[in-house]
């Protein structure tokens, strides 16, 4: 199969490599999937890379969580009529060597969902690990039917997401914005208010559209934002956090403590199983009925692999995607 891999960590161009690898073949209860659309999250980079001075789990990778394509081959134990679906696939790298940046991987069966025949490969290649993060983020404490959900980085990958599973969940949703020039870019359809950051006062501004605070905070940068949520926070509150920009944290521990408010901090790879089925079918329904979208910003061929890592790593809008030659 046509496949890009890693034997060592370090910058895109230095070690990535494109070629032919071995075809996979499925184990009992996993599925081969046909890869159409490979989708890079920056988890996926950052592990290339060695973040945190972790190291190589594996002598050899092959990169990337999420995808979506058509199953066509089962292992043991599954059921043949599936051979033929689409599904979009996640967790294909989480403590697995080899992951969706080739032509096929292979993964536990409930890993590939079913793909609804109306919904395309770029959507459902978005879904994995921004989707199943959002989701928990948002349902991990309970319905949010009749909430306020405050969500932060709302045009971001999993904020975007997120955004848009609390309105499907009956939420109303409050967004934040880096900069003012960003607004006209949040949709008033899924966000019913929305404010920048570097206005003169968010907080206040967070608190004119909600002036008993907010049921629950989807939180992108915990060490930015653990003032400002303090401020905004209802009795009872959850703050969900999947990212921080200082590793150690300081929270604002006697005010929150005051308004019991949840803390909650999010590792996609190690979500309980259970969480990630909810999750993966719950994205499917809201997706199935056109609640959920994505902005896809660029897309690669897998040849150009380490241009889409650098792009990944340099950040920017909307989702990076590469595709795989049908051969």
């Amino acid at each position: 199969m046509f496949a890009s891999w890693y034997d060592r960590q370090g910058p895109a161009a230095d070690v990535l490599h494109v070629g032919d690898l071995p075809d996979p073949h499925p184990g009992p209860g996993e599925v081969r999937v046909r890869v159409t659309v490979s989708g890079i999250n920056p988890g996926d980079t950052k592990k290339r890379r060695g973040w945190l001075g972790s190291s190589m789990p594996y002598p050899r990778v092959i990169p990337h969580s999420d995808a979506a394509g058509v199953v066509d081959a089962v292992g043991e134990g599954v059921d043949a009529h599936r051979v033929g679906e689409r599904v979009w696939v996640y967790g294909a790298q989480s403590y697995r060597a080899f992951g969706t940046a080739a032509q096929y991987t292979v993964v536990p069966d409930q890993q590939a969902v079913r793909l609804p025949d109306h919904l395309d490969d770029d959507l459902g290649a978005s879904l994995g690990i921004p989707g199943i993060t959002a989701h928990r983020a948002v349902f991990a404490d309970g319905p949010v039917d009749g909430r306020l959900v405050l969500v932060h980085g709302v045009l971001g990958g999993v904020g975007s997401l997120a955004a848009q599973l609390a309105r499907w969940g009956g939420a109303t949703v409050l967004g934040t914005v880096r900069h003012g020039g960003d607004l006209d870019r949040v949709d008033p359809a899924v966000v019913s208010h929305a404010v920048a950051l570097d206005t003169d006062d968010p907080a206040a501004a967070i608190r004119s559209y909600a002036p008993g605070g907010v049921d629950r905070v989807v939180e992108v940068s915990l060490s930015a934002n653990a003032d400002l949520d303090n401020a905004v926070t209802a009795l009872d509150a959850v703050i969900a956090a999947y990212g921080t920009h200082e590793d150690r944290t300081e929270l604002p521990f006697w005010p929150l403590l005051f308004n019991n408010v949840t803390v909650r901090l999010l590792g996609s790879d190690d979500f309980p199983a259970a969480a990630r089925r909810l999750a993966a079918r719950d994205l499917t329904a809201a997706a199935a009925v056109g609640a959920l979208r994505v902005d896809v910003g660029e897309r690669f061929p897998l040849e150009d692999i380490a241009k889409a890592h650098e792009r990944v790593d340099a950040g920017g809008r909307g989702r990076v995607l590469v595709t795989l030659p049908d051969r």
